[in-house]
């Protein structure tokens, strides 16, 4: 089973979502070494990217083995959305280019971006034109990623895939769950099949899958195109191995002992400091250890080190204190990972939001330097 995004053929329906601070060149590589896919760059702002401003350049790093290139790019702002697209385009070698409509952060949403956009129907209709038109003339598809809605009130995701489908996107992704409720809960499939049966275009369904058996039930109960995998595969790189096996036909679910997952966080925190240097390198794996060790045996005190870690060398020393022999805790296999929180008391949206779905919110402005993830 593989993905056709417009000329583009992943050779397993699985992508890997883009996440802020997460999804960067070495995360993506780690994840890659473990089987084949789409891994999606952590998001970039498109005025960022227009204005060349320092921080989003950085973010568009790939890895001298990534042979396809995807970026999710976020704005609300067509003519800096078809700027940026032709930008990436042009002098990235991008192969693939998503638009983020899905995330559900009040600091975005409050300015009509993310998922709130949705609901301007005649304003996602303009940024998606524009992208595919700058996109087109290099062969490269566009996506979207967008949620079910604001509310059960508000809901946005049919429309959004027939205008995503009257504009040229290749594929829309779904994320079974409403801006209200953020990451709590649990995502709603039957809005992904619904999705499916709704547009002549790929569906793919985002939300809850935390083992490859997840992903082949929802293919199987929506009929979707291929699954996005966000916090599943958090601390967990080998996920990917066990997707591309079960879209074999392989029945698969590594269970690797503390041993393997001390290389693998090894590997991990070798590449981002190849790609960031030593010292950011071993700031930004800090952030992982939680996710690697869920579930393992290992002291409060080597945990709270390895939190700290500043060189290789340190984690090293501290890699070799945990008991390699360890098995995998089964009793984590299918439960939630990274965030979750409580639904929104409310969607956060720019005054009188509501008030025109068909609008295209001219007054929005875009933010050089915001960074969201969806």
């Amino acid at each position: 089973m593989t993905l056709t995004l417009g000329p583009l053929t992943v050779p397993v329906p699985v992508v890997l979502a883009p996440m802020a601070g997460i999804t960067n060149a070495a995360y993506r590589r780690v994840c890659a070494e473990q089987g084949a896919g789409l891994y999606v760059c952590e998001m970039i702002t498109s005025r960022g990217l227009v204005e060349r401003d320092e921080t989003t350049l950085k973010m568009l790093a790939f890895d001298e083995l990534e042979t396809t290139r995807s970026v999710q790019l976020y704005g609300t702002d067509p003519v800096y959305i078809a700027k940026a697209a032709e930008i990436l385009c042009a002098e990235h070698g991008v192969d693939h280019i998503d638009l983020n409509f899905g995330c559900p952060v009040p600091k975005v949403t409050r300015k009509g971006g993310g998922g709130a956009l949705p609901w301007k129907r005649g304003l996602l209709a303009e940024i998606l034109t524009a992208a595919v038109a700058a996109a087109a003339p290099y062969d490269v598809p566009v996506t979207m990623k967008t949620r079910k809605g604001l509310d059960e009130d508000h809901l946005t995701y049919l429309d959004a895939g027939r205008i995503a489908s009257e504009t040229g996107v290749a594929a829309i992704a779904l994320h079974g769950r409403t801006v209200e409720q953020a990451y709590s809960g649990e995502a709603d499939w039957e809005s992904i099949g619904r999705l499916v049966e709704h547009v002549d275009i790929p569906v793919l369904g985002n939300g809850d899958i935390w083992e490859a058996s997840d992903a082949l039930r929802m293919v199987e109960q929506t009929g979707a195109a291929g699954v996005v995998v966000g916090r599943g595969c958090l601390g967990r790189p080998w996920l990917f191995r066990d997707l591309a096996a079960a879209f074999r036909g392989e029945s698969v679910a590594t269970l690797p002992d503390l041993g393997e997952v001390r290389a693998m966080m090894r590997r991990h925190a070798e590449l981002l400091c190849e790609h960031m240097g030593e010292e950011r390198g071993c700031k930004e794996f800090r952030k992982h250890v939680t996710w690697y060790l869920k579930g393992f045996p290992a002291g409060g005190e080597l945990r709270r080190a390895l939190a700290l870690v500043d060189s290789l060398a340190t984690l090293d020393a501290l890699l070799a204190e945990l008991d390699g022999d360890a098995p995998f805790p089964v009793s984590e296999l299918g439960t939630p990972r990274g965030r979750q929180g409580a639904p929104r008391k409310r969607v956060a949206l720019p005054e009188g939001w509501l008030d025109d779905a068909d609008g295209t919110g001219a007054h929005l402005q875009e933010d050089a330097h915001e960074v969201t993830g969806g």
